[in-house]
C-alpha cells in the first residue's frame, strides 16, 4: 500500500496539473510552506532521535553528507525538488540531466519509509506540489504528452523502489542507520529551502505563517 501511495501522489500532481494549467498555481507557495514544514518537523521529531538512539559524531557526519549530496543534486536538477524548474533546451530533448538528479532524490526518500507511516505522509505531501510544478513546466513549454509521462512515471518509481530495496535488501538493511541519517541531510536542506524560498523577500504572510504553524503541530501530534 505504501508504495501504491507513493506512486499515486505524483499521478495526483499531473491531474492537478491538468486541471489548472498553470492558471491558477497561487496557492503552491502555500501548499511548499506546508509541505516543507511538515517534512522537517517530521525529520526532526523521528528520524533525528531514532539515529541519535546511540549518538555519536559519525552519524553527524553522514548527516552532512546528506546535504552535500543534496546540494550537489540541485546543481543538476536547478531547485526542482523545492519547487524549481529551470530548462533551457529549445529543440526540448528529454531532460535526462533532471530526471536523473531527482530520481536519485526520490529513490533516498524512499529509504527510512517503510518503518515511517509519518514521513510516508511528509514524503506524499511534499512530492504533490513538486509533481504538479514539473506538470506545469512540461505543459506549458510545449513537451509532447509522451515524454511528459515518461518523465512522471520514472520519476514516480524512484521513492517506491528505494523503500522496496531498504525493506528486502539485507546488504542495504545493515546500513540502514547510515543511509537513513543521509536521507535525514537531504531532508533538512530540502525542506529548509522551500520555508525560505516560499517566501517572498524572506517574510511570511498571515497564511504561509499559519500552514507552517499547521503543519508543525499535525506532524507533532500523528
Amino acid at each position: 500500500m505504501n508504495y501504491i501511495l507513493l506512486f499515486l501522489s505524483v499521478i495526483i500532481g499531473y491531474f492537478i496539473a491538468t486541471l489548472v494549467k498553470g492558471k491558477n498555481l497561487k496557492f503552491m507557495p502555500i501548499f511548499l510552506a506546508f509541505s516543507g514544514s511538515f517534512l522537517l518537523s517530521v525529520t526532526l521529531l523521528e528520524l533525528l532521535p531514532e539515529v541519535f538512539q546511540e549518538p555519536s559524531k559519525r552519524i553527524g557526519i553522514f548527516i552532512l553528507l546528506g546535504i552535500v549530496i543534496q546540494i550537489c543534486l540541485e546543481f543538476f536538477s536547478k531547485g526542482a525538488e523545492h519547487g524549481h524548474v529551470h530548462l533551457h533546451d529549445a529543440q526540448q530533448k528529454f531532460p535526462w540531466l533532471l530526471l536523473i538528479s531527482l530520481s536519485v532524490h526520490a529513490f533516498l526518500e524512499g529509504f527510512p519509509i517503510s518503518d515511517h507511516n509519518h514521513l510516508l505522509l511528509g514524503v506524499i505531501v511534499h512530492k504533490i506540489p513538486i509533481a504538479i510544478i514539473l506538470s506545469v513546466f512540461f505543459i506549458q513549454a510545449g513537451y509532447k504528452k509522451s515524454t511528459t509521462l515518461l518523465f512522471l512515471f520514472l520519476f514516480a518509481i524512484m521513492t517506491p523502489l528505494g523503500s522496496w530495496v531498504s525493506t528486502y535488501s539485507e546488504a542495504i538493511s545493515s546500513y540502514s542507520t547510515e543511509i537513513t541519517a543521509i536521507t535525514i541531510g537531504v531532508f533538512l536542506h530540502v525542506s529548509t529551502t522551500i520555508l525560505f524560498e516560499s517566501s517572498k523577500n524572506h517574510t511570511f504572510n498571515l497564511s504561509k505563517m499559519t500552514a507552517v504553524i499547521l503543519a508543525t503541530v499535525l506532524a507533532y501530534f500523528l
